[in-house]
């Protein structure tokens, strides 16, 4: 004959209903997360790749954020190397007016203008640094303020405080791009050209450069504007340059982009929990909940006392 003992059915249902409640929570926590686990451990062997997944997310998604910040300070270069090339033009223009007029009553305020818009192109700030001053963000790369200023230096280089440490990025897993721009690559030549028409106007026996121009003086304004038109192509060269490292950052940040999407993914497939079932789940556990409640309940009223009574 099999005896069964009321202590031992009572622990048998208490088992069971620990056991629906722990499968109610784990049922809960993947309606509440959506995840199969909160944490590595519940994903057994795949935690390996999972680690290996998420590092190479964060990886990529820096790469990603390092591209954000670069495409919008080269387009803080691209909008400053503009008005340098503006500048530059209208210098020309004001140059070959005074040859074709025999006239400079304004060409020196025309080019003291000029040389204050490229000054300030030069010395842009974006995002609390200097653009062109190369590893001295902190240090505004054109000293002089002034074609006075410029002519009294010992030399056009030495009115600029840039280094020569461009800044240089890494977007991806090869090598860095240099995405910086020098003041003294983009202005020196141009530099040059106002230092010497400046000294040209200040000598005695050669200028000033206010009035109807003499022989000489066409002469020597004449010669400027091929310098000129060399130096405007310089600054339109490196424009262009720095257009072309826009797009290969935005591909780059395209690319990144697209590997991040693929690696949520291979994560997602890994660590995603099946909705459906987990409310399948929690719905069935609640039903083992409530029947092992109701067979604690009838146990606890099973005493050998009722049958003696």
């Amino acid at each position: 004959m099999t005896r069964v003992s009321t202590s031992g059915s009572y622990q048998s249902a208490l088992l069971n209903l620990m056991a629906a409640q722990s499968q109610q929570a784990d049922a809960q926590d993947r309606v509440t997360t959506q995840k199969i686990a909160t944490d590595l451990s519940g994903f057994g062997r795949g935690s390996e790749n999972l680690t290996s997944f998420k590092s190479a997310q964060a990886r990529i998604q820096g790469f990603i954020d390092t591209g954000e910040s670069v495409a919008a300070r080269l387009e803080a270069q691209d909008l400053a190397l503009s008005q340098i090339d503006l500048a530059v033009g209208d210098v020309r223009t004001a140059v070959a007016n005074a040859v074709a007029t025999e006239s400079s009553v304004t060409l020196m305020l025309d080019i003291s203008n000029q040389f204050q818009a490229m000054q300030g192109a030069l010395n842009t700030r974006h995002r609390g640094t200097f653009l062109f001053s190369g590893s001295r963000a902190d240090t505004a790369p054109v000293t002089v303020q002034s074609l006075t200023d410029l002519s009294a230096a010992p030399s056009a280089a030495s009115a600029f405080a840039n280094d020569q440490l461009a800044s240089l990025s890494r977007l991806s897993e090869g090598p860095p791009l240099k995405t910086g721009i020098l003041a003294d690559e983009v202005g020196s030549t141009v530099f040059q050209i106002f230092r010497e028409i400046q000294a040209y106007n200040d000598d005695p026996a050669t200028g000033p450069l206010t009035g109807r121009l003499t022989q000489d003086q066409k002469a020597f304004l004449t010669a400027q504007l091929s310098r000129l038109d060399d130096a405007k192509v310089e600054v339109v060269s490196i424009a262009a340059n720095n257009g072309s490292l826009a797009n290969q950052v935005e591909t780059l940040n395209n690319a990144n982009a697209a590997q991040v999407q693929s690696l949520e993914a291979l994560v997602g497939k890994r660590t995603d929990a099946d909705l459906a079932q987990a409310i399948t789940d929690l719905r069935m556990s609640e039903l083992a909940i409530q029947a092992s409640a109701q067979v604690v309940s009838r146990l606890s009223e099973v005493t050998l006392l009722n049958f003696l009574r």
